[in-house]
């Protein structure tokens, strides 16, 4: 198939195919006479592989350990739970990060009295306090 067929397939742009092969998460394609790029299901198969674990946020690094370690089919999954569970983590503390910031803007917004901006106090809350 043509990148462009792949593309559709994997649901992914052709630029980021072309990214892929770049970095070696994908490797890059026979040819055909004409010199355009020629994937098999194998190809497709990979990309959705990286695509899915792309939309769950696991990073380039991830994907790619999680490849080669996809690779290795008789060997025990405890590196991939490992790795998994690192990634949770790290979304749980983003969580918490944002649930943070939410409280603190809708306390920002709960004082917000429909004035002026001379007299808004959010704007005086992002405001440099003066030394």
């Amino acid at each position: 198939m043509s990148i462009g067929e792949l593309g559709r397939r994997a649901g992914a742009k052709v630029e980021t195919i072309r990214y892929y092969e770049r970095i070696g998460l994908l490797p890059a394609p026979a040819r055909t006479e004409g010199n355009y790029r020629a994937y098999g299901e194998a190809a497709l198969n990979r990309m959705s592989f990286i695509r899915r674990a792309r939309d769950l946020g696991f990073s380039i690094e991830q994907v790619r350990d999680l490849l080669a370690l996809s690779d290795r089919r008789d060997q025990s999954c405890a590196t991939v739970d490992e790795l998994t569970r690192a990634h949770l983590a790290e979304v749980e503390r983003k969580i918490a990060d944002l649930e943070a910031l939410r409280r603190e803007l809708s306390a920002l917004l709960s004082q917000c009295r429909q004035g002026t901006i001379s007299t808004c106090l959010i704007i005086e809350a992002l405001a440099p306090t003066k030394a």
